[in-house]
C-alpha cells in the first residue's frame, strides 16, 4: 500500500516560516511530479507547488517569492518551505503524488494518484 505522509504543519505568526515534509511509503518504482495543494475553509482546493523529476517547479502567483518545493528523490520526499507567511496562507495542505507500483506500470505511463492526510497550518495576524 502506498501512503503519503506529511509533517511540518503548525501555528506561526504572520511573516514566520515554516516547513513542511512529505514522504512516501509502500511499494514504489517511480514518482511522477509531486506537488503540494491547500485547502482553506469554505474554499476549494487549489495548487500551491508542484516539481517534475527533474526538478523543474512550477508555483501559484499567490506563492510565488514565498514559497519553494523541492525534493529528494532517492528519500522519496517533497518539501516545502514557506517563508513571509500570511494570514491568508492559513489551511490545510496536501501533498500529491503519481506513482508507479511496478515497472510495467511506469513503462506504459500507468499511475495511481496518491493524497497524504494534510497537515494544518494558521498563520496569525
Amino acid at each position: 500500500q502506498v501512503q503519503l505522509v506529511e509533517s511540518g504543519g503548525g501555528l506561526v505568526q504572520a511573516g514566520g516560516s515554516l516547513r513542511l515534509s512529505c514522504a512516501a511509503s509502500g511499494s514504489i518504482f517511480s514518482i511522477n511530479d509531486m506537488g503540494w495543494y491547500r485547502q482553506a475553509p469554505g474554499s476549494q482546493r487549489e495548487l500551491v507547488a508542484t516539481i517534475t523529476r527533474g526538478g523543474r517547479t512550477n508555483y501559484a502567483d499567490s506563492v510565488k517569492g514565498r514559497f519553494t518545493i523541492s525534493r529528494d528523490n532517492a528519500k522519496k520526499t517533497v518539501y516545502l518551505q514557506m517563508n513571509s507567511l500570511k494570514p491568508e496562507d492559513t489551511a490545510l495542505y496536501y501533498c500529491n503524488a503519481p506513482v508507479a507500483i511496478t515497472r510495467a506500470d511506469f513503462q506504459t505511463n500507468r499511475y495511481l494518484e496518491v493524497w497524504g492526510q494534510g497537515t494544518l497550518v494558521t498563520v496569525s495576524s
